[in-house]
């Protein structure tokens, strides 16, 4: 019989998507106010792998990434979508961008030594159910010392600038790990 252990904490990170840049600033805003501090932010890159989203958010879309300071349990990772869910629907009604029916995408996800694990909406054979009408899916592994994609992975996520800044929030959460340790679990799963 396997003995079940408590799982070290992981990274929150967040995808931004948008083509407004003073209201991906907005969702800034709003994450950080959530979630903490931001202690790593990529730079902001164009979204033009696919036009998957140019219907319902309109063209010119850029993507940027944060990663938060404070480390998560990987089981509220549904909780944590279901609030980015709610930020987004926020956006939207305060900002109303004509013809626009969804201004920005919020996608978080974590990010543990060896995966970067995505939280969504739409289920696939691919993705796992983690309650709370949201599933999850291993989008990136670290293998031989790099990020690797899967048959699945979303076509931005191939993109080498995308992987070297998961590469840096890797080598925080590992610093982090090495200067903290997590708390100690109780044995209804809730921490202290």
């Amino acid at each position: 019989m396997g003995t079940q252990r408590p799982h070290e904490s992981v990274k929150l990170i967040c995808g931004l998507l948008g083509g407004d840049a003073d209201l991906l600033r907005r969702a800034r805003q709003l994450l950080v106010k959530r979630f903490g501090p931001v202690d790593l932010e990529s730079d902001t890159w164009p979204f033009d792998q696919t036009d998957y989203y140019e219907g319902e958010m309109g063209p010119e879309l850029k993507r940027r990434f944060l990663s938060f300071e404070g480390r998560i349990r990987p089981d509220t990772l549904a909780e944590i979508k279901c609030n980015t869910n709610k930020l987004e629907a926020q956006i939207a009604e305060d900002c109303l961008v004509q013809g626009i029916p969804r201004p920005v995408n919020l996608d978080p996800g974590y990010l543990d030594l060896g995966k970067l694990v995505l939280a969504t909406t739409k289920d696939r054979s691919h993705r796992i159910y983690i309650g709370q009408r949201i599933f999850a899916e291993v989008t990136l592994h670290f293998t031989e010392g790099q990020w690797q994609t899967w048959p699945w992975t979303y076509p931005d996520y191939h993109r080498p600038e995308y992987h070297a800044f998961f590469m840096q929030v890797r080598e925080r959460l590992k610093e982090q790990r090495r200067q903290t340790a997590d708390p100690p679990h109780r044995p209804n799963g809730d921490s202290p």
